[in-house]
């Protein structure tokens, strides 16, 4: 079940690559602290995450700002060389924090790991959005279903 309105994020370790190299990080550090939105998704380069979903956010990642958003960040069950890849293919540069859950536990203790085995793709995380205030979810939007509407950059604008 996934977490609710008004729950404290997970702080768990997760992985992002700095000097070009891996180094741990707490969800509850890069997530924590001032107005967060957290954009999930279920991999790296797939053709929705990579042709609307990340770059909805790397388009717009400006109008987040001027809304008072102090960090953007996305998180998949990849690791921090594919994370960090993607995002120099996706030109995130400095506006958005890619962040490896390699293991997935922040997925899992967000509530919203999904089983995508089926299709080769193992346990991964629901696509989603989130607007976290100091380490308070205060508002979520996972996708019913495949596509990006409840959890696209467009949507985010209005709640924060």
């Amino acid at each position: 079940m996934a977490l609710t309105l008004g729950s404290a994020i997970p702080d768990v370790e997760l992985k992002t690559i700095r000097g070009g190299k891996p180094e741990a990080v707490r969800s509850g550090d890069v997530l924590g602290k001032g107005k967060v939105v957290l954009v999930a998704v279920p991999g790296a380069f797939t053709p929705t995450c990579s042709n609307i979903h990340l770059p909805g956010y790397v388009q717009r990642a400006d109008e987040l700002f001027s809304k008072g958003v102090d960090t953007i960040a996305c998180i998949s069950v990849n690791d921090a060389w594919v994370m960090d890849a993607w995002g120099a293919n996706q030109g995130v540069g400095d506006k958005i924090v890619m962040l490896a859950d390699g293991n997935g536990e922040f997925t899992e203790a967000m509530g919203l790991a999904i089983d995508l085995s089926g299709g080769g793709l193992g346990r991964r995380s629901a696509r989603y959005a989130a607007v976290i205030e100091d380490g308070v979810l205060t508002s979520l939007d996972v996708e019913e279903k495949p596509g990006v509407d409840a959890s696209s950059c467009d949507n985010v604008l209005t709640k924060v």
